[in-house]
């Protein structure tokens, strides 16, 4: 009987020292550290495990430091900017950017984005297009390729893909493949060993030291970035995958967003890459002229790229979302996989629909995290209460990450809306200050509509008694999904 009492004493210590490091440690907010003390109250030993997994945060180890050198070139770039914002000497190129300059202004202040508005933009709302056009730009190389995805499979479009750049890195260019540890756990190791036979480059983003145990899992790369030659870059939503191509019956067709961009927004995508590459690989490089050469661009499209994770002082790409939903006067539209937002979010979401703002949501019909599901409809009955037009898309899986206000400009990338996007991720977004790309998005989602059913709050309301407790219980451990 003392062998219990015993353990009884120690499973209560860790609890208690556990849950003294969330509260006084870590410093969460209110809302994540109830989560976690829900976790060790209703699962004593399984909770710390799961702590341990999933509640560590990168950012004190900081991993992402720029070479002084290119650090303080950055710091004047952004300074030099700032000054002809606030001194208003940027001319736009489209004249209604005027009204956006506060966002830019945000963007450049506390992430270091830089604007251009010398680009080019494609926009793939289906995948076969999407990686046709991919394949082809890695097909017509000459000096590099640089990759980085959350998930790449072993399938037949992974193969192809893998077969694309083995070709180029047999050819001398330098190819480098990225690839997120966890994502790519049902990944094998071979599959990525084809590219470095070629003498092509790969590394593993936070690798696990401890086989089957990885205690920085929680803190993901879900950025999806390709640049080639320093003159292409893709970003979005696609991962690298036969399901993406809609080919997975559990899914059927993979509607997502994705951006094909030439301009000097590639070199700042380089830079996120540079990054990361050099925080994960033992074999890094420089921010040389090979890599960053300035070349005039004849495209019209203003840009920004702007970056997060837990190495950023600030959620950059929450804060983007909530100015461009305040800065909204006629119409907000947003697609997400997942809708878990924080509470500044949501006010801001509710505060445009009360000031008269038409605000559209549109999540998947379909889970493909159950967990993450019932939290995103408890949310979603938050806004169908006061006006929200919200619609669930029903032909597929809906992954696409974008945001669009008043045709005007928008937002594309790798950041669903949710608190692991904002917080816990490396993301990467595109921001647009373009009336042309924002209105062709805006009519994507408008084609949508055709294959969405309308969720009001009358349906809402009808929902099971199950399905209600499911979502309360989801949205307690929202915060840490």
């Amino acid at each position: 009987m003392w062998i219990v009492h015993l353990l009884f004493y120690i499973v209560f210590a860790i609890d208690v020292l556990t849950a003294s490091v969330i509260i006084f440690v870590e410093r969460e907010n209110a809302a994540v550290t109830w989560a976690w003390l829900m976790v060790l109250l209703f699962v004593p030993i399984g909770g710390f495990i799961l702590y341990l997994l999933f509640g560590q945060h990168v950012s004190r180890f900081r991993l992402y430091r720029l070479h002084s050198r290119n650090s303080d070139l950055a710091r004047q770039l952004v300074e030099v900017q700032r000054e002809r914002l606030e001194q208003g000497h940027l001319n736009y190129r489209d004249p209604v950017t005027k009204e956006y300059e506060n966002l830019i202004h945000m963007n450049l202040t506390a992430a270091s984005s830089i604007y251009t508005q010398d680009n080019d933009v494609s926009v793939y709302t289906d995948g076969k297009m999407k990686f046709e056009a991919l394949l082809a730009a890695i097909r017509e190389a000459v000096d590099h390729i640089h990759l980085e995805y959350y998930i790449i499979r072993a399938d037949r479009l992974g193969q192809r893909l893998m077969d694309a750049l083995v070709e180029r890195a047999k050819a001398g260019v330098t190819v480098r493949l990225l690839y997120d540890t966890v994502g790519c756990a049902w990944t094998p190791r071979s599959f990525f060993r084809q590219l470095e036979d070629a003498g092509g480059e790969v590394a593993a983003f936070f690798p696990s030291r401890i086989p089957y145990v990885n205690f920085r899992m929680n803190n993901r790369n879900h950025r999806k970035v390709v640049i080639i030659d320093g003159k292409i870059a893709f970003i979005g939503g696609f991962n690298i995958g036969d399901e993406y191509l809609g080919e997975v019956e559990r899914f059927g067709y993979w509607r997502d967003t994705h951006l094909r961009i030439e301009g000097s927004a590639v070199l700042e995508l380089q830079a996120i890459f540079l990054i990361d590459w050099n925080s994960a690989s033992t074999r890094p490089f420089e921010p040389d002229e090979r890599y960053f050469a300035l070349r005039r661009h004849s495209g019209s499209v203003g840009m920004q790229v702007v970056s997060s994770g837990p190495d950023s002082d600030w959620e950059q790409i929450r804060n983007t979302y909530i100015r461009m939903i305040y800065a909204a006067k006629r119409t907000v539209y947003i697609q997400t996989p997942y809708f878990i937002p924080d509470e500044s979010l949501l006010t801001a979401l509710k505060t445009a629909v009360l000031s008269g703002v038409d605000v559209h949501v549109m999540l998947p019909e379909k889970p493909d995290h159950r967990w993450v599901f019932w939290a995103s409809r408890f949310y979603l009955g938050e806004l169908l209460r006061i006006g929200v037009k919200c619609y669930l898309y029903r032909n597929g899986f809906l992954h696409a990450k974008t945001v669009v206000v008043d045709r005007a400009i928008a937002s594309v990338g790798t950041a669903n809306i949710d608190i692991r996007s904002f917080k816990l991720n490396f993301e990467v977004n595109a921001i647009l200050y373009d009336q042309g790309i924002a209105g062709e998005l805006a009519r994507a989602f408008e084609r949508d509509l055709a294959v969405c059913d309308v969720m009001t709050w009358d349906k809402y309301r009808r929902r099971s008694r199950m399905t209600k407790i499911a979502e309360s219980c989801a949205r307690l451990l929202s915060p840490i999904l």
